[in-house]
């Protein structure tokens, strides 16, 4: 997957697809472990860097989220700050 079609997803879907890549690594990864060769040998380092481009994703995501709860709290805090600073000037 690209990271373009990557990024238009939702949390949802991305948690979805990284939970069928997981397991689909580990089939994968079975197969190996046991002797036999995979239909295509390249398919887990391609399955690898799009679970790393997901979780890249997810983690952006959650970044992005409380960066702007933080913004929000600080926003709340300027303006008690500002009426406080009323309050004492009418005091």
């Amino acid at each position: 997957m690209k990271i373009k079609e990557i990024r238009g997803m939702d949390k949802e879907s991305l948690n979805t697809k990284l939970l069928e890549l997981k397991k689909e690594l580990i089939k994968i990864n079975a197969q190996v472990a046991i002797g036999t060769t995979p239909k295509s040998p390249g398919q887990v380092k391609a399955i690898k860097k799009t679970i790393a481009k997901i979780l890249t994703v997810l983690k952006e995501m959650s970044e992005t989220q409380s960066v702007s709860e933080h913004d929000q709290k600080s926003k709340i805090s300027d303006k008690t700050k500002t009426k406080k600073k009323e309050v004492e000037k009418k005091a």
